[in-house]
């Protein structure tokens, strides 16, 4: 690091810099790098010198373009994020590249920006890159935005030429509704205007680009917003769990009572964590890192937002996004992609295009596919609830990444307009339902039972042993006179499940139904064995979530060469055929747990061996507080 960014007490602004290709972005970077005093010592010397050995004339770009691909191409290639001075303040600069190849580049960059300079040519004026850039500034919120002409010395300083620039500029940024700070003529291959004001443009009066970067502020973190707290991970230290991750939004006291979404489950901060912290925290702010722990053992993973309760984020199945789209193949109705929000991923179908727009006349067509680099308006339909905010009212929560095979497709901002909250409409459904108070409490069942009830969730391929374990580890749980029963496909599909079929829907849907059936039974005092691949981790959270406390996880483990090695129904042969689509491990992903409660290798293991581990689980779960709960019974009574 250096000495400017150890910079005390100084506030650092993130500047993106953004235009068409060869408009001079980076000419205009090593510029204000050498005008600034901001070069390592000797970095301009070194590079001038690799120019007269390369036989090439020098090139402020240079100073940054650390690739020698781009040096050879004359093209910045990636985002570069490099530090300079003002007598103000310190700046970070993310260099964006111009080319529509590299977008994606400079949308990540953007993302992280406070302020934005557009660089626009003055000979060439406003090009397609130039609207499609300033137009992704728009969507991603960016107020504090300076243009740069660029180049007027090869226009001899002329203003009449600055003018007709300008107003082209500022015509289509009025139509994006984005209003720029100045616009300001620049050479940046001479330094004019760049660290002070030029005399080779008299009839220029405003301020040079330092001096209207100065002028911009630091973005305050979003502290007066309500808390948004989405979980990144949860780790175990001495033997507490403390869930981490970067608040967002708000402040966090020791004390508050949080809500976790989309779950809706709730607890209260124990404590505040923060590495080698000397005292007891008792708050957090948006922008800070931390962990806390809590009053009670609730299931809370990576991907929920933790709020305060009445100020919780939207929960919804539909929601709406002005996106950008950078796949090369088009965004279609009715496809499925991954969508990452905050730090949660969800599956998602196009329901929709509203409509795309031209970034070139800012007008809006009806077509029926988004091609590379557009931009539109898209209803998406997740299958899981998700939390989400407006991106009006939470930029961090309200922001959209998409994601196809593993690579970053698009991207955009929330739009709910319209759109239901399914938190609102479940608290209006409540209202109208009246919980009947069982006489028996779950203490008088266990009481009688000699043990708890509990759900045992096995999960995995198909072929994996499950169903074999399921029934073993009942008849074994009923030998010890447990009450049991196991709930696999068979027993489900003939009768509750009747009425699903077998696409991605139907399936969560079916996992769903289970994970609501075995709460209800596990709450009756039974020992609920259920036998089901359940693929995605979302479903077992939401069976998890149902059943609350008593959940425990199975992870039945075999790889898939084993698994169609073995067969037992002969479903892999036909997936392999293509007679059966969407099947799991061939044509379908498995999502392997995250944390199961246990792990059992059936490819490594025998089945004696594997029954043993699970049972010496259930017995050790079930029957851990039977004294205790005798004793909470009789306080009850």
């Amino acid at each position: 690091m250096t000495k400017l960014e150890q910079k005390a007490g100084a506030e650092k602004v993130g500047v993106v810099i953004v235009g068409h290709v060869d408009h001079g972005k980076s000419t205009l970077i090593g510029r204000l790098l050498n005008d600034t005093d901001s070069l390592m010592d000797g970095k301009l010397k070194e590079v001038q010198e690799s120019c007269k050995r390369r036989n090439v004339p020098f090139e402020w770009s240079f100073l940054l373009d650390a690739f020698q691909a781009e040096r050879d191409q004359a093209v910045t290639i990636d985002t570069t994020q490099i530090w300079f001075k003002s007598q103000k303040r310190p700046y970070v600069i993310i260099d964006a590249p111009g080319h529509r190849e590299f977008l994606k580049n400079m949308i990540s960059g953007a993302a992280f920006a406070d302020a934005a300079i557009l660089v626009v040519d003055a000979a060439e004026g406003v090009r397609e890159q130039t609207k499609r850039h300033a137009y992704i500034l728009h969507l991603l919120g960016l107020k504090q935005v300076v243009v740069a002409i660029n180049k007027m010395d090869a226009v001899a300083y002329d203003e009449k030429r600055f003018n007709e620039v300008k107003a082209e500029i500022t015509a289509y940024l009025s139509g994006i509704d984005v209003t720029p700070r100045q616009i300001i003529p620049i050479a940046a291959r001479e330094g004019d205007n760049i660290a002070k004001k030029s005399d080779k443009m008299p009839w220029y009066k405003g301020a040079s680009l330092l001096e209207q970067l100065d002028a911009f502020s630091p973005a305050a973190p979003p502290v007066e917003k309500p808390l948004r707290f989405p979980v990144q991970d949860v780790y175990r230290f001495d033997e507490r769990r403390i869930i981490v991750g970067r608040i967002a939004a708000g402040v966090l006291r020791k004390g508050d009572t949080l809500v976790f979404s989309p779950s809706s489950r709730s607890a209260k901060v124990v404590s505040i964590e923060k590495w080698n912290a000397a005292h007891d925290i008792l708050s957090a702010q948006a922008g800070e890192s931390v962990g806390i722990t809590l009053d009670q053992p609730i299931y809370a993973a990576r991907g929920d937002v933790a709020s305060h309760a009445d100020k919780a984020p939207m929960l919804t199945h539909d929601f709406r996004a002005n996106i950008f789209w950078l796949g090369k193949e088009p965004l279609r109705a009715g496809k499925r992609y991954k969508i990452k929000l905050a730090t949660s991923e969800a599956t998602v179908m196009v329901r929709s295009i509203d409509r795309v727009i031209d970034t070139g006349d800012l007008q809006r067509t009806e077509k029926d596919f988004v091609g590379v680099n557009e931009m539109a308006m898209v209803t998406f339909h997740s299958r899981e609830t998700v939390a989400l905010d407006p991106f009006a009212d939470n930029h961090e929560t309200g922001r959209a990444v998409i994601i196809e095979n593993q690579d970053v497709v698009g991207g955009g901002i929330i739009n709910m307009e319209g759109l239901a909250d399914l938190r609102q409409q479940r608290q209006a459904a409540q209202e109208n339902l009246h919980a009947v108070d069982h006489l028996l409490t779950r203490q008088d069942r266990a009481l009688r039972n000699g043990h708890r009830g509990m759900v045992v969730w096995l999960t995995g391929l198909s072929g994996a042993g499950k169903s074999t374990l399921a029934m073993r580890v009942e008849r074994a749980l009923h030998i010890k006179g447990m009450q049991t029963y196991v709930l696999d496909g068979d027993n489900v599909r003939r009768g509750l499940n009747a009425d699903l079929g077998f696409s991605a829907e139907d399936r969560s849907e079916n996992i769903r139904r289970i994970g609501e059936v075995a709460a209800l039974m596990a709450d009756a005092g039974l020992i609920v064995i259920t036998a089901f691949i359940s693929p995605f981790i979302v479903d077992r959270r939401a069976a998890r979530a149902a059943v609350k406390d008593g959940f425990h996880e199975v992870y039945v483990k075999a790889d898939l060469s084993t698994c169609e090695k073995r067969d037992p129904k002969g479903l892999y042969k036909k997936a392999r055929s293509g007679e059966i689509a969407e099947f799991t491990g061939i044509t379908s992903p498995y999502e392997p747990p995250e944390a199961p409660e246990i792990v059992v290798d059936t490819s490594a293991r025998g089945i004696d061996e594997c029954v043993g581990v699970i049972v010496e689980h259930v017995l050790e779960n079930a029957r851990a507080t039977t004294l205790e709960t005798r004793d909470e019974t009789r306080a009850e009574r």
